[in-house]
């Protein structure tokens, strides 16, 4: 069959089970704490302190006080960084929990009568109602310090949707892989690991006196494009259609990752039943 046609396929089945997505996706987050006295505030828990603590370390300790931002805007760290690692926060959630999304919801993979490339999409959807509250929270933060919403705001949630795009192809890669390759879930926690410095979250890539060709090899990092959308659209006030390049670079390196993750899962899927 078609990869055109495949796709078409599996985009109709998203669309006729929109509702069994959103039920699941719901009942994957209350379960994800169910048994814990706080229950889901645990979601909102850990980033914040993450967040905190990467203020202290930084703020604090090393005095890294403001930041010299590309437009010339020098902007308290705190929001500097937080404006990083909202989306990284996501995007960490989603690879991790989606990779690992047919081996936790085994029992429905043998189902015959189951949808299961619904699965990675539910996992996306779950880690999505964190991330909401987290963009709301931003947005006050930032109110807070004067920096009040706007138009550019409102590409946050551009951002926000490339972000899944890019994420739902390489969770249909890695949820298919992992079931035949275990080590990958492994592996992916360690690039996280690296992935968070090198986007970069912490330090300005745009203040540092890098080799040129360094900067460009980072900034290859689709990653980059998003962190950087998100701060253009907090701080920086630029719109994406500013970075010409950067956008049509992401998005043509997103469809291919799109196609390439559904023809990965596409065709080990029939095999998926029999190995878990």
């Amino acid at each position: 069959m078609p990869t055109e046609k495949k796709q078409a396929n599996m985009l109709k089945e998203i669309i006729s089970n929109r509702k069994l997505i959103w039920d699941l996706s719901k009942n994957d987050f209350k379960t994800r704490f169910a048994g814990s006295y706080l229950g889901i505030i645990w979601a909102f828990v850990q980033p914040i302190v993450t967040v905190l603590v990467y203020w202290f370390v930084f703020e604090k300790g090393m005095h890294a006080s403001g930041i010299n931002l590309r437009s010339g805007i020098t902007a308290p760290f705190v929001l500097w960084l937080i404006a990083g690692l909202v989306p990284w926060f996501f995007f960490q959630e989603v690879l991790s929990g989606g990779t690992n999304a047919l081996m936790e919801y085994s029992y429905l993979v043998k189902k015959v009568v189951f949808q299961i490339d619904i699965l990675p999409i539910i996992k996306l959807i779950s880690a999505l109602f964190v991330h909401l509250f987290f963009i709301v929270f931003t947005i006050v933060l930032y109110a807070c310090y004067g920096y009040y919403p706007d138009l550019y705001t409102l590409q946050m949630l551009y951002y926000t949707f490339a972000m899944m795009i890019l994420l739902l192809g390489l969770i249909y890669a890695t949820s298919a892989i992992v079931v035949f390759f275990k080590d990958l879930g492994q592996i992916i926690n360690i690039i996280l690991q690296i992935g968070v410095w090198m986007t970069p979250i912490m330090w300005n890539i745009d203040g540092m006196e890098l080799n040129p060709i360094l900067i460009t090899i980072l900034k290859l990092n689709p990653m980059y494009y998003i962190v950087a959308g998100y701060r253009d659209s907090l701080i920086n006030k630029a719109g994406f259609w500013e970075q010409p390049g950067m956008t049509i670079y992401y998005w043509i390196l997103t469809i291919v990752l799109f196609i390439i993750g559904t023809k990965i899962f596409k065709k080990l899927k029939p095999h998926f039943a029999d190995v878990l």
